[in-house]
C-alpha cells in the first residue's frame, strides 16, 4: 500500500484528536469528581449509580425526615403522659385525704376545689398538639380532645349529637343515697323525725355525659355471652335525681324490674331482673349499649367523636360507624418498617374522670348542706329551755339531722375511698400507655441506628461506584498531556517536509 503525505497527515490528526479526547476525559473526571458524565460513558456504572442513588435518597428520607418526625411525636406524647401521671398521682393523694372523717364540710370544699383543678389539668393536657396536630385524637388531628368555646353555640343547641355508648363493666356500680328531703322546706322540717331519714343502696349505670336531652335515652340493648339479645325498656325518665332515686328505691323494695333514667345527671338506676340481666352480660363477656342525645355542652367537655359512635344531627355526619375508636397513625421509618406514633385518647383520658368529679361534688355539697342544717338546729336548740315542748321538738329534728349527717358522712368517706381505686386504675392505664410509648421510642432508636449504618453504607458504595481516585486520575491526566505534547511534536516534524522540498 502506498503511503502518501495526506494519509500520514490524516492519521496524525486522528491520533492527536484521540489523545485530546483521552486528556479531556481525565480532565472532566478530575473536575467533576465523577467517573462518568453520561450513561453512554459506562452503562454498567450508570445502572448501578441509579440504583444506589435511589437507595441513598430513600435512606435520607427515612433517617433525616420520617424518623425524626416520629421521634418528636413520641417525645411530645411521653412528656404529656408524664404530666398526666403527676396529675393522677396528685388526685390519688387528695382523695386519700378525703377519707378522713374528721374533715369538716369546709375542709371538704377546699379539697374538692383542688381535685377540680387537677381534673381540669387532665383534659387540658389531652389537648396537647405537635406542629398543629392534636396528638391524642387519632386521625382527627385537627379536632381537639375537648369542646372549645368556638365550637359551642348554646343558643342554637349545637353541637347536637346522637351518641351510642358501649357500657363498660366499671360503669355499673352502687351508690348510697340518703333521703333527707324532709328538710327541704320549713313546713316539712318542723315535724322531722329520725324515721323520715332513709338510706338506700342502689345499682346504677353512670353514662359518660350529664345534661342529656330529656327523654332521649333509648332502651338498653343487651347482648348476652351466648349471643342472644334483649332489650331493657326505660321505665321512666326524670330530670330530678332525688325523685329518680326514691322511685327506684321503691321498685327495689317491691322487687320490681326497672330502668330509671335521670337526664340531668346521666344516670340509670336498675332494679330487679333488669339489673340481673345487665350484670350477667357485663360480667360474662356480653355487651350493653345505649343511645342518647346531647346538645348542651360546656367548655372542656370531652368530644364524643373520639370515644363513641356519634351522629352529628346538624351535618348528618356519622363518626366511628362501627364503634371502633382505635386509630393508629403509622410512620414509614425504614425499609418495610413502620411504627405507630400515636396514643389514643381512650387509653389515658377516660370520660369517667370528669364524672367522678361530678359524684364528688354532689356528695360534698350534700355534706355541706346537712352540716349547715345540723349546725342551725344546734344553735336553735340552745335558745330553748331544756324540757320544754320547743326544746323536745327541736331535739327530735336535730336527731333526724344527726342521722342524716351520719349517713352522708359515711357516704363521703366511702365515696372518696372508692375514688382511690378509680384513680389508681387511671394511673395504671397511663403507665401502660407510657410503657407502650417508651417501647415504640426504643424500637425507633434501634431503627434509626440501623438507618444511619445503611445510609453510610449506601453513600460509600455510591462513591466507590461513581467517584474517582484523584491521585490515579491526576497521573493519567499528566500522562495524557505528555502523550498529547509528544504527538504534536512528532506530527510537526512529519508535516515540515513534502515532495515539493525536493523538486
Amino acid at each position: 500500500m502506498r503511503m502518501t503525505n495526506k494519509i500520514m497527515q490524516n492519521n496524525s490528526l486522528y491520533n492527536i484528536n484521540q489523545t485530546k479526547i483521552t486528556e479531556d476525559k481525565y480532565n472532566t473526571q478530575l473536575t467533576s469528581q465523577s467517573k462518568i458524565t453520561r450513561p453512554s460513558d459506562d452503562p454498567v456504572i450508570a445502572i448501578r449509580a441509579l440504583r444506589l442513588r435511589s437507595n441513598v435518597s430513600t435512606a435520607n428520607q427515612y433517617y433525616d425526615k420520617n424518623a425524626p418526625d416520629a421521634e418528636q411525636w413520641l417525645d411530645v406524647t411521653a412528656k404529656s403522659l408524664d404530666t398526666i401521671t403527676t396529675v393522677y398521682t396528685s388526685l390519688y393523694s387528695q382523695v386519700q385525704t378525703g377519707v378522713n372523717k374528721d374533715y369538716t364540710a369546709s375542709d371538704m370544699q377546699v379539697l374538692l376545689t383542688q381535685i377540680e383543678s387537677y381534673t381540669n389539668e387532665v383534659f387540658a393536657t389531652g389537648n396537647q398538639d405537635y406542629a398543629g396536630r392534636y396528638i391524642f385524637t387519632g386521625y382527627r388531628t385537627d379536632t381537639p380532645l375537648t369542646m372549645q368555646k368556638e365550637q359551642i353555640d348554646s343558643t342554637n343547641k349545637t353541637p347536637d349529637y346522637t351518641i351510642t355508648e358501649n357500657i363498660k363493666p366499671v360503669q355499673l356500680d352502687t351508690i348510697s343515697y340518703t333521703d333527707y328531703s324532709v328538710f327541704d322546706t320549713t313546713s316539712s322540717a318542723a315535724g322531722a323525725e329520725e324515721t323520715d331519714i332513709t338510706n338506700y343502696t342502689l345499682s346504677r349505670i353512670r353514662l359518660s355525659y350529664s345534661n342529656l336531652v330529656d327523654s332521649s335515652v333509648a332502651d338498653l340493648e343487651v347482648t348476652k355471652s351466648d349471643g342472644s339479645t334483649e332489650t331493657i325498656s326505660i321505665t321512666d325518665t326524670y330530670t330530678d335525681a332525688e325523685a329518680m332515686y326514691r322511685a327506684a328505691a321503691a321498685a327495689k323494695e317491691a322487687g320490681t324490674a326497672g330502668a330509671y333514667v335521670c337526664s340531668t345527671t346521666g344516670e340509670i338506676i336498675l332494679t330487679g331482673s333488669s339489673l340481673d340481666d345487665v350484670t350477667d352480660a357485663l360480667e360474662n363477656n356480653g355487651s350493653v349499649s345505649i343511645t342518647y342525645d346531647k346538645n348542651e355542652w360546656n367548655v372542656d367537655d370531652l368530644n364524643p367523636q373520639h370515644y363513641f359512635k356519634t351522629l352529628d344531627n346538624t351535618t348528618n355526619i356519622l363518626y366511628n360507624s362501627d364503634g371502633n375508636v382505635d386509630t393508629q397513625i403509622v410512620y414509614d421509618v425504614g425499609y418495610n418498617q413502620t411504627i405507630q406514633v400515636n396514643t389514643n385518647a381512650y387509653e389515658v383520658f377516660d370520660p369517667a374522670v370528669a364524672r367522678d368529679l361530678d359524684d364528688l361534688r354532689d356528695i360534698v355539697n350534700q355534706f355541706t348542706e346537712i352540716e349547715t342544717i345540723r349546725k342551725d338546729l344546734k344553735t336553735e336548740l340552745g335558745t330553748y329551755v331544756e324540757g320544754t315542748t320547743d326544746y323536745k321538738n327541736c331535739q327530735t329534728r336535730l336527731d333526724a339531722a344527726e342521722k342524716a349527717y351520719t349517713y352522708i358522712r359515711d357516704t363521703v368517706s366511702k365515696r372518696f375511698g372508692e375514688q382511690i381505686t378509680r384513680y389508681q386504675a387511671y394511673l395504671d392505664s397511663t403507665n401502660v400507655a407510657i410503657t407502650k410509648n417508651g417501647t415504640r421510642s426504643t424500637r425507633l432508636e434501634l431503627i434509626s441506628a440501623r438507618l444511619e449504618d445503611q445510609k453510610s453504607t449506601f453513600k460509600e458504595l455510591q462513591e466507590e461506584n461513581e467517584g474517582i481516585d484523584m491521585t490515579e486520575v491526576a497521573v493519567k491526566l499528566t500522562a495524557a498531556e505528555t502523550t498529547y505534547d509528544a504527538a504534536l511534536m512528532a506530527t510537526s516534524k512529519i508535516m515540515q517536509n513534502s515532495l515539493m522540498n525536493y523538486i
